[in-house]
């Protein structure tokens, strides 16, 4: 694991930031970073070799039900995907990339599962004190992402097991909540020692908690509990909270920087899941990050209309929800009215591309090197203008989702694929296109079909 008695920080990711020796100053140099997803929890669309192989009658679509499906087995399998997934390779590559910061999701189970569980528990524990080492050595400062919490923040399949949100919901859910919490003692505690200080700034409570079921109150109090327990265990960096998709204004004065000093939003921004956004063209698509998302780091990032210190810790370029296993194994798109998800009022089931006719996914979903040029060069300007936006008005700038994927599909998602395809920049740090350099091109002139 690498935790000698002694450790170096004299590493600096590149010149734009200060060596692990000194703080970082967030208010003056936006963070440029990416997570590592689908390493230490399963996410299908990331790594779809796990869920390929069965059939969908097999009820098999999360790490839950793949780690009981797999019974003694399941520990040999997750480890050799913890080894070779993410590598020492993986931080030199991000450092090279002109990013600086490493976010790191991990589970509730990397520590200890709950009875009855059928996780592997404690082993990816080891493979993320590893990760955290590479990070120093590479200069990449941290932010440790409690991804998945009892009893299911979201029920999502990225939080482990899909399906019902008990997690301070329901009979159980104060229990789920106080077991959460007693995993942060343990967790800050931890983290709190000083071989970290530097290197673990950001310290994540818990991953996307869907505020549109849980009752914001509720959930509230629990982060000004949280907030509590981690400063009472010592650590010292910045505290980091969901925004729970409620939107930047509903959260001026609510965690006040006077009660809860070091308090930091995370924002996820994704244009794919949203029907609105899917059918916009792509000069409007430009367009609307160039402005709506402007202006919400603007109103979030200023504590008279918003929380204040704001960071967006995912977003992707993908413009399409067409990615296999994206919404779920064997659920389908809202591009092409496939979604066909269990809950009649969430259900897609006419398409929702650009004019609603000829909607296909093979074009989005093809090898890279098909892409027509103008969609590079479409690709290309919405990821620029995305990490203009996050870094614009003082928000404190950006985690792409996600660094690697499993198959060339998924190069949207995958900032390593994207800057072998040429539609990611070569250094996070310099960029051609700002929102402010020039037009935004007429991509249908230029021969891109709208439904590409």
């Amino acid at each position: 694991m690498g935790l000698n008695s002694t450790w170096d920080n004299s590493a600096r990711a590149n010149v734009n930031v200060p060596p692990l020796t000194e703080a970082f100053n967030y208010t003056e140099t936006p963070m440029r970073g990416v997570n590592l997803g689908g390493w230490l929890i399963l996410e299908p669309f990331i790594t779809p070799s796990f869920f390929d192989i069965y059939n969908l009658s097999e009820g098999i679509v999360d790490e839950y039900t793949l780690s009981a499906h797999l019974g003694d087995n399941a520990k040999d399998t997750f480890e050799k995907h913890y080894m070779s997934f993410i590598t020492e390779q993986t931080f030199s590559d991000i450092r090279d990339a002109g990013l600086d910061h490493v976010r790191i999701p991990y589970p509730y189970w990397a520590v200890e599962n709950l009875e009855g569980d059928p996780y592997v528990e404690k082993v990816s524990w080891r493979y993320l004190l590893r990760a955290i080492e590479w990070a120093r050595k590479y200069g990449l400062r941290v932010n440790v992402d409690l991804h998945s919490v009892p009893g299911n923040a979201n029920g999502w399949n990225h939080s482990g097991h899909q399906g019902q949100v008990l997690w301070l919901n329901g009979t159980m859910g104060e229990y789920y909540g106080n077991l959460t919490l007693g995993y942060h003692e343990r967790l800050a505690a931890f983290f709190a020692q000083e071989r970290y200080k530097n290197l673990v700034t950001l310290y994540g409570l818990v991953n996307e908690p869907n505020m549109m079921v849980l009752d914001p109150p509720t959930v509230i109090n629990w982060t000004s509990t949280a907030y509590d327990i981690v400063r009472e265990k010592g650590y010292e960096g910045y505290i980091v909270f969901g925004d729970g998709f409620r939107g930047a204004p509903s959260w001026a004065g609510v965690f006040n920087q006077s009660r809860y000093p070091g308090m930091v939003l995370d924002m996820h921004q994704y244009m794919i899941f949203n029907q609105g956004l899917i059918a916009q063209s792509h000069s409007a698509k430009i367009n609307f990050v160039c402005q709506s998302w402007v202006s919400d780091m603007q109103i979030s990032s200023n504590p008279a209309t918003g929380h204040g210190p704001t960071i967006v810790g995912e977003w992707s370029q993908a413009d399409t929800d067409c990615l296999r296993y994206l919404n779920n194994v064997g659920v389908g798109s809202r591009w092409e009215g496939t979604f066909n998800v269990s809950d009649p009022s969430l259900q897609v089931l006419t398409p929702s591309c650009p004019g609603a006719t000829n909607c296909t996914c093979d074009l989005a979903n093809a090898p890279p090197e098909t892409y027509d040029d103008a969609y590079k060069e479409f690709l290309l300007m919405s990821a620029e203008s995305q990490m203009t936006a996050f870094e614009s008005n003082g928000g404190w700038g950006f985690m792409y989702w996600t660094w690697k994927t499993e198959t060339a599909d998924a190069t949207q998602w995958s900032y390593e694929r994207g800057m072998s395809a040429g539609i990611m920049p070569q250094l996070a740090y310099n960029r051609t296109y700002n929102c402010t350099n020039g037009a935004t091109p007429d991509f249908v002139a230029l021969g891109l079909l709208e439904t590409y």
